[in-house]
C-alpha cells in the first residue's frame, strides 16, 4: 500500500495563483520547521489556499473531535503559518504570507526561525520565471519620500500629462491622515540578520511602517508605538539610509496604512530584480531628472539607487562639458530615492507617466488577506 504524503498534497494546496511552492527540497524542509506530521495530517484536508476550512468540516473528513483539532492547530495559529477567523481555517502561501505572519510573530524557537531564515533567504535568491513577469501582477510600489512634495518635484508643464501630484503617490499622506503609528521590524533583514548576512543599508528594526487600525492591532501585539512627530522622524530616517517606500499596488485602504521600508539587498521584491536584472515593484508616476549645472558627480545617487539605474558617464571632451549621470529607465522605479540624497540638490522628480493602480488580488485574495 503507497504511503500518504501529506507534505506534498499541503504543498500542492499552497498554491494561490501565481504564487507557487516549488517541488523542491527547500520547500519540504521548511514545511517540516512550520507543521509537525499530527498537523500536517490535518492541513491536508484543508481546500487550497485561500479558502476557508470550517472546523466542523475537519472534524467530519478526519472523524475526530472539534475539540481535538482545535489543540492540534493551535500551535500554527500562534506561529503565524495558518489564519483562522472563528471556527474557519484557512492556508496561506509560504512568500508571501507564511514569511510575513511567522517573523511578525516570532513566536517559535530561535533555532527553527534561523532554519526557516536560511531556506527563506535561499528562495529569496533563486530566479523567477523572467520570461512572465507580469508589470501588472507586482505587488509593490513605491511611495515618494516625506519632502517631495516641496522640494524634490519639479512640476513640468511641457509633458502632456497631468502634472499634479495625487495623494495615494506620497507617503506624507499616510501620516496626515492618521494618529495611530507602529512600526515593526523588517522580516526581510531579520532573516538577513538570522543567517549571518546582515543589511548594511539598515537594520531590521527599521522596519515595516503601519498607520491607523492596523497600527493599534499591532501595538497591542507588542509593536512599537510612534507618535506622529516620531513617525515623521523615523520616516526621514528610513529615506537617508536610502530605503524605499514600498506599498501595494493599489488604491484601497491597504494602500494607505502601511509601507515596507525597503533595502535591494534583502527586499524579497527589490533583491531579485537586483540579481536577475528586471524592475521588482511597479514604477511609481516619477522619473529623476539631473541639473547637471548643480551635480558635482559625487556618485551619492548611484550608491543609494536600489535598483542600480544611475550610472556616471565619463567625460570625453577637454572640457569635460559632456561628464554627466545617467539614467536607465528600464530598471528605474521612481522611488525618489537619489533625489532626497543629493547632497546638492541636483536631482529632482518629474511626473513622467499617469498610471492608476489597480485592484491587486490574487485568486481574490488582497494582501491584507495573506499577512493578516
Amino acid at each position: 500500500m503507497t504511503q500518504v504524503d501529506n507534505y506534498e498534497i499541503v504543498r500542492q494546496k499552497l498554491q494561490l495563483g501565481q504564487i507557487v511552492a516549488p517541488k523542491h527540497k527547500k520547500i519540504y524542509e521548511l514545511m517540516k520547521i512550520f507543521w509537525n506530521e499530527e498537523e500536517i495530517k490535518i492541513l491536508a484536508q484543508f481546500n487550497n489556499a485561500g479558502k476557508e476550512t470550517p472546523l466542523k468540516e475537519l472534524a467530519e473528513k478526519l472523524n475526530m473531535p472539534r475539540q481535538e483539532i482545535k489543540r492540534i492547530l493551535e500551535r500554527s495559529i500562534i506561529n503565524g503559518t495558518l489564519s483562522k477567523s472563528g471556527l474557519k481555517y484557512k492556508l496561506i502561501p509560504l512568500l508571501p504570507g507564511v514569511f510575513e505572519k511567522y517573523y511578525i510573530a516570532r513566536k517559535d524557537s530561535e533555532e527553527n526561525q534561523k532554519k526557516a531564515a536560511k531556506i527563506y533567504r535561499f528562495l529569496m535568491k533563486q530566479p523567477p520565471d523572467l520570461e512572465n513577469i507580469n508589470e501588472r501582477k507586482k505587488v509593490f510600489r513605491p511611495l515618494l519620500p516625506y519632502d517631495a512634495e516641496e522640494k524634490l518635484i519639479k512640476i513640468d508643464k511641457s509633458l502632456n500629462i497631468e502634472s499634479k501630484v495625487l495623494p495615494y503617490e506620497l507617503v506624507r499622506d499616510m501620516i496626515d491622515k492618521n494618529e495611530s503609528f507602529a512600526v515593526i521590524p523588517c522580516q526581510c533583514r531579520l532573516i538577513g540578520e538570522y543567517t549571518g548576512e546582515p543589511c548594511e543599508v539598515a537594520p531590521a528594526e527599521m522596519g515595516c511602517f503601519v498607520t491607523g487600525a492596523g497600527a493599534e492591532s499591532l501595538i497591542k501585539q507588542g509593536a512599537k508605538r510612534l507618535n506622529k512627530e516620531e513617525a515623521i522622524e523615523f520616516i526621514k530616517e528610513t529615506e537617508k539610509a536610502g530605503l524605499v517606500h514600498n506599498t501595494v499596488f493599489d488604491t484601497s485602504k491597504e494602500s494607505s496604512i502601511f509601507i515596507c521600508n525597503c533595502c535591494s539587498c534583502h527586499c524579497g521584491a527589490l533583491y531579485p530584480a537586483k540579481l536577475y536584472h528586471y524592475r521588482g515593484a511597479n514604477q511609481s508616476n516619477f522619473a529623476p531628472e539631473f541639473d547637471m549645472e548643480l551635480c558635482t558627480k559625487c556618485e551619492t545617487c548611484i550608491k543609494k539607487c536600489p535598483n542600480e539605474a544611475i550610472y556616471h558617464l565619463l567625460p570625453i571632451k577637454s572640457d569635460s562639458s559632456d561628464e554627466r549621470m545617467k539614467l536607465r529607465e528600464e530598471f528605474c522605479i521612481g522611488c525618489g530615492i537619489c533625489a532626497v540624497n543629493c547632497p546638492n540638490k541636483a536631482i529632482k522628480m518629474v511626473k513622467v507617466r499617469d498610471t492608476f493602480p489597480e485592484k491587486f488580488e490574487i485568486d481574490g485574495q488582497s494582501f491584507e488577506d495573506l499577512i493578516a
